[in-house]
């Protein structure tokens, strides 16, 4: 599956992309605000991440620049607890941040969930990474009125994160 927005091309990792994948996520600041991935992050991770299998329910993209094809990030639809929801994650090369891009690839993402017929979609981050949460503000998620505690392979330890939600049905993406 291929997503194409304005300046961005979503596609699918292939395990070619390893080399691409290690030099923009190989960054303490971009993966302390991840669960998944650890810290140090090495060319095994990279080569294993690429490796993974597809799955057209779960579905993960490359964000590439589509004038360029340069990899700049990262993002994802993973299950949930809930049957109705996917779980937004994402990560861009620290070169990337500011511009955009992420709000950008998300929007992508909501419209590929509402596509896939899911009724909402949650996402989280870290409460010492606001400005992850700015992004999902723009994109019309709202803050649950809790936090929660998540493991951070990246950071080794439980920290606290801030939820949120969006229904899909009526959202104009």
């Amino acid at each position: 599956m291929f997503h194409r927005s304005e300046r961005l091309l979503l596609r699918p990792i292939w395990h070619e992309d390893w080399w691409a994948v290690y030099e923009g996520i190989n960054d303490e600041q971009i993966v302390r605000n991840l669960a998944r991935a650890p810290w140090p992050y090495t060319p095994e991770e990279a080569r294993h991440f690429t490796a993974l299998p597809i799955d057209p329910q779960s579905p993960r993209f490359l964000i590439t620049l589509a004038l360029s094809a340069e990899v700049i990030g990262c993002i994802g639809l993973d299950p949930s607890d809930d049957p109705e929801a996917l779980e937004l994650g994402y990560w861009i090369a620290r070169p990337h941040w500011g511009l955009g891009y992420v709000t950008e690839a998300g929007r992508a993402a909501i419209h590929l969930a509402q596509m896939m017929g899911k009724a909402r979609m949650t996402a989280g981050h870290f409460l010492d990474n606001p400005a992850s949460g700015r992004v999902l503000e723009k994109l019309g998620f709202e803050r649950l009125p809790h936090t929660a505690q998540r493991h951070s392979r990246g950071r080794g330890e439980i920290a606290p994160i801030a939820e949120y939600s969006l229904e899909l049905n009526g959202c104009d993406v």
